[in-house]
């Protein structure tokens, strides 16, 4: 194992990189680097790190408890039981947001809920260091409006598990950091983990970088108004007890937080935009490594990216945190799921070479697919641009994303991945740290191909007319503003957001 982590550092420098390995509740440490240059502090099992998104799982568990408790039911509208904002239909004539969408990302919320932010100095609902974080009825201003009818969209977002966090606190009566602290933090052992900046984790808090072609630069540190869904600080000792009570069906030697029926409903397929793609649980994204199940969860803010990865039918796990490493947020997950399959002893993912291509359905696959939704859902905006063109060149099916970036518009080749579905390939995407990702075309009942999706990004991409459709230059020349204006974030500085 200790060769792989040399290898990866090899391969994507990091300011501090540590990573962890949990096998029947014991941690297999390694940590590298520093998590501080100026104090030349190394990064030990006790830095402090900014976990990002993984909060969001956090945010479930809550959630699930109280739905253990019979105070919550999944599938009622989240208005009833929010107090402090009230999520406002895009029209009266759709149904309700249930808790169910919200955990599934499928609430009909936009990723941004204020479209003029995305233009400002960091990506994110944040606020200056020293500042004062507003509440989320008043940074809300009494509700979101939501942009699509729930059930019918998958888009990523933070305001949703936020608005859980909410639920959390309405119903149990209690701060949602409180909450957290009380019920998850305290009864799995993690001591040095908060939902809030307390003294005990600032004193071993890692300092976030940017590490660019000059080196390391400090990145400003900001507090996150959508605490729930991201705002977390913790350890590498304390998040593999959380792992090892992921993997123990909700409990380690420290106590329980969950049944493991519980649990095992979480990791069970919750949204699936294709029955060929794992799809997503409840806050956890599932993955295919190897025909073991997997899930996982990853998290993004200035300075720091984050990664855990398990695969609970085993018993193994891998955690992953960085405080300054050149686009990890793309490197991280791949190279975490290459450790897993390493603990499990699999061989590394290949592009198979045995199954036959089928030319015949090619002119069937080939066309332009729209990445349906707002224009301000920037994360998708920044993977695909305005969306994704399937054709022929050189004798060979090809995919590539519409976008300014070069990388993702010069298209990559589509392999046939089943010798049962000439509807099914993989692309290979190593060269980002990606490893490969699975991509299957459906069809309407009686139609033509009209969809395309993705295992690494679950957004659908819909099939459009042909070129002379007006929408077409309408739609993909303002989302190609969107993405230059993203990746000329991106390139300034570290991504705010918390994937």
């Amino acid at each position: 194992m200790k060769a792989r982590i040399g290898g990866i550092l090899n391969r994507w420098p990091a300011v501090g990189l540590a990573v962890g390995v949990i096998r029947d509740g014991s941690l297999e440490f390694s940590g590298h680097g520093l998590a501080d240059i100026a104090s030349d502090t190394p990064v030990t099992q006790d830095t402090v790190f900014r976990i990002g998104s993984i909060t969001k799982t956090f945010t479930a568990i809550a959630v699930m408890q109280l739905w253990e408790q019979g105070l919550v039911d999944l599938d009622a509208p989240a208005n009833s039981y929010l107090r402090a904002y009230q999520l406002i239909p895009a029209r009266t004539t759709h149904r309700p947001a249930t808790v169910r969408h919200l955990l599934t990302h499928t609430s009909g919320i936009p990723e941004v809920v204020y479209p003029s932010r995305i233009l400002g100095p960091v990506f994110g609902e944040m606020v200056k260091l020293g500042r004062p974080v507003p509440s989320l009825a008043d940074h809300y201003r009494g509700g979101i409006r939501l942009a699509a009818e729930p059930g019918t969209r998958f888009t990523y977002s933070d305001d949703g598990f936020a608005t859980l966090g909410q639920i959390v606190e309405d119903v149990s009566g209690t701060p949602f950091d409180r909450y957290l602290r009380g019920r998850i933090f305290e009864p799995l052992g993690m001591a040095d983990t908060g939902l809030l900046r307390s003294d005990r984790v600032k004193a071993r808090l890692a300092t976030g970088y940017e590490l660019g072609s000059k080196g390391a630069k400090i990145v400003d540190d900001r507090e996150l108004i959508t605490a729930g869904g991201g705002a977390i600080f913790s350890t590498p000792r304390d998040m593999a007890r959380y792992v090892a009570a992921l993997l123990g069906g909700g409990a380690n030697e420290h106590g329980s937080v969950l049944k493991p029926e519980t649990l095992a409903t979480m990791f069970g397929p919750q949204y699936q935009p294709d029955p060929r793609i794992p799809g997503l649980g409840l806050a956890f994204s599932r993955v295919d490594v190897g025909g073991h199940l997997a899930v996982e969860h990853g998290g993004i803010l200035p300075g720091f990216t984050s990664q855990i990865f398990l695969a609970p039918d085993d018993g193994v796990g891998v955690i992953a945190f960085t405080n300054g490493a050149r686009l990890a947020m793309l490197w991280l997950p791949g190279e975490v799921a290459g450790l897993v399959r390493h603990a499990l002893g699999l061989p590394d993912e290949v592009i198979r070479t045995d199954v036959a291509h089928h030319p015949e359905v090619w002119g069937e696959i080939c066309g332009w697919y729209r990445l349906a939704g707002r224009l301000t859902d920037a994360r998708a905006r920044l993977a695909i641009g305005a969306g994704v063109e399937v054709f022929v060149r050189g004798g060979r099916l090809m995919l590539r994303g519409l976008s300014p970036v070069p990388a993702v518009y010069k298209g990559y080749p589509l392999h046939p991945d089943d010798d049962d579905d000439p509807f099914a390939f993989r692309m290979d995407l190593t060269e980002f740290g990606l490893g490969t990702a699975r991509v299957v075309f459906s069809r309407q009942p009686g139609g033509g191909i009209s969809q395309v999706h993705l295992d690494f990004f679950l957004p659908t991409l819909e099939k459009r007319p042909a070129a002379t459709d007006p929408r077409r230059w309408a739609d993909a020349a303002a989302a190609v503003a969107m993405t230059a204006i993203a990746v000329r974030q991106y390139r300034r500085r570290s991504p705010g957001d918390t994937r």
